[in-house]
């Protein structure tokens, strides 16, 4: 489903420790495995050009296929204690996802948002839930890193309303040697989800790794050629960089970079939005 292409023997897990052999097949044992549930303001996806001022059921299960150093939410993406931390999830089945999410619709509630690990470790359950939101009238959101063959996206996107995607570089240098991935796979995905949904990008901009002017004239330009040239109406989020999990040897990201990479970005992006400043 990914750039690493896991060969498990019976009973092994994969890189993103989601996904385990049984049977002699590759299965998603998170399926339905719920370890965080919010109602959550749409702009803090973020998304702040999708249904503004709303809210929505925000749903996180466990794993990763990324190892990003400066994770926010390691505890659920990268367990230190994975069968411990699974003892702790609640089951909850596509159908009670969706009776959830539609008992919170008179409190401004949209659907639902599959957020806080990486979703797509366990597509299928985001699949068939979206499948269901779908039929109830709900919208389904994707946060994502994107980091999911092609095959995977053709499958998914189709039912997804609103996508998050972090690019959160323009070199192949951060996505290989810093945290694990591919950003051609990557920049893929996001071209595939383009054709289907509203998208949104985020850059988190950490000091020495990713926030130069140069990369972020080529990451904007990038942005602003997709869908036939017409990219430079998808919102781009400049996100300010905290010292978290592996990554507390260097300061949080100044903010007067984040305003300056956001108004170099906004020569070729008409909607430009900085965070956590």
């Amino acid at each position: 489903m990914c750039v690493h292409h896991c060969e498990l023997s019976e009973g092994a897990r994969g890189r993103c420790l989601a996904r385990v052999c049984r049977d002699g097949r590759i299965i998603a044992e998170n399926y339905g495995r719920i370890t965080s549930l919010a109602l959550d303001p749409i702009e803090k996806k973020p998304l702040h050009r999708f249904y503004p001022g709303s809210k929505i059921l925000s749903v996180g299960s466990y794993g990763c296929n990324l190892s990003c150093p400066f994770c926010q939410n390691h505890e659920i993406s990268h367990p230190q204690d994975l069968p411990g931390m699974i003892a702790q999830t609640q089951t909850v089945s596509p159908e009670q996802l969706t009776a959830l999410a539609e008992r919170y619709l008179p409190q401004g509630n949209i659907g639902v948002a599959f957020t806080y690990n990486e979703p797509l470790v366990g597509y299928e359950y985001v699949r068939d839930t979206a499948k269901l939101l779908r039929e109830k009238g709900m919208k389904t959101v994707l946060v994502t890193a994107g980091m999911a063959s092609k095959g995977i996206a053709e499958e998914v996107c189709p039912y997804i309303d609103a996508m998050n995607i972090d690019l959160k570089s323009f070199t192949d240098r951060f996505y290989s040697e810093l945290i694990g991935g591919d950003r051609r796979m990557v920049t893929e995905f996001i071209e595939e989800a383009v054709k289907h949904c509203h998208v949104e990008l985020t850059c988190l901009i950490i000091p020495g790794e990713n926030d130069s002017e140069e990369e972020m004239e080529r990451l904007a330009a990038y942005i602003a050629s997709l869908k036939d040239g017409e990219g430079s109406k998808i919102p781009l989020h400049v996100s300010r960089f905290f010292p978290r999990y592996r990554m507390q040897d260097r300061e949080a990201t100044e903010v007067a970079r984040v305003y300056r990479l956001a108004e170099v970005a906004a020569k070729y992006l008409d909607y430009v939005y900085t965070g956590n400043c």
